[in-house]
């Protein structure tokens, strides 16, 4: 055989080999595993909004963006607040048609904000606005604490430790109270636990939410939402006074003191300026 041939089929074979390698090394390495893609949290197609207008009542809902991240608690509230103004609009058309009509219709507005949020928990305030007539309109104030884990809302009595002597809380939501009430109005007269004039409220009978901190993912304290009318006249406002943590943290029930860190960003009167 020719020389030139010789090499030709030598490199023919050499050839055929590297590629029989070549296959069997491709069947022995493991698939590359595609990179999974990132799951966004679930989204409510709840509405964040209601409102409705009769010549009777004029009745609105509004809820924060953020609430459409826990779908069950966005759901529970729009259609609970939805019932409350759909029952409110139907006792403005019974009152203003036994009374023969009003100048003007009834209203009621429900709007909520957020609190602070931890790993576990939600807050929100709730502001309650309505008017049937009268001097002035009437606003009180509501909370929301929701567990994540659970999807359920929760009570004093769920935060707190049960039998714990709530005493220290009282105390000092009501000496916070006070210094609020003499920066806005100095020299009014005090509120005390048990005033005959004004009144500190109980803290266990006081709405609250969870007060953003100074420690990210954690509760800096809690912030009580006191009506107009509570401690002081009603030009005085409402209160929202915010104590840190470490004036109760020994009450707290232990499956929620994780939750609290740090200090309030805030302590002492956080009412929103249009509160």
């Amino acid at each position: 055989m020719p020389h030139a041939a010789r090499i030709l089929l030598l490199s023919v074979a050499v050839a055929a080999t590297l590629a029989a390698c070549q296959r069997k090394e491709d069947k022995t390495q493991a698939p590359a595993k595609a990179t999974p893609a990132a799951v966004a949290a679930p989204v409510s197609n709840t509405p964040v909004g209601y409102d409705s207008k009769t010549p009777y009542a004029t009745v609105k809902l509004t809820l924060p963006q953020a609430v459409k991240t826990t779908p069950a608690l966005h759901a529970a509230l729009y259609a609970d607040m939805v019932r409350d103004l759909k029952q409110f609009e139907e006792g403005a058309q019974a009152d203003l048609s036994e009374a023969g009509g009003g100048p003007n219709p009834y209203e009621k507005t429900i709007a909520f904000a957020p609190g602070a949020e931890t790993a576990k928990l939600v807050s929100l305030a709730r502001t309650n606005f309505e008017f049937t007539g009268g001097a002035h309109p009437n606003t009180s104030f509501d909370a929301v604490i929701w567990d994540k884990t659970t999807n359920k809302r929760l009570g004093f009595a769920d935060l707190f430790r049960p039998g714990a002597d709530l005493s220290v809380l009282d105390k000092a939501l009501c000496a916070a109270a006070n210094a609020a009430k003499q920066a806005r109005s100095p020299g009014s007269e005090t509120a005390t636990l048990d005033g005959k004039m004004w009144t500190c409220p109980k803290a266990v009978s006081t709405p609250f939410v969870l007060t953003p901190g100074t420690t990210p993912g954690k509760a800096g304290g809690v912030t009580f939402l006191m009506g107009p009318y509570q401690i002081g006249p009603y030009s005085d406002g409402p209160y929202w006074i915010a104590l840190p943590q470490s004036a109760f943290r020994a009450l707290l029930n232990p499956a929620y003191a994780d939750q609290f860190d740090g200090a309030p960003a805030k302590a002492g009167d956080v009412t929103p300026k249009n509160g």
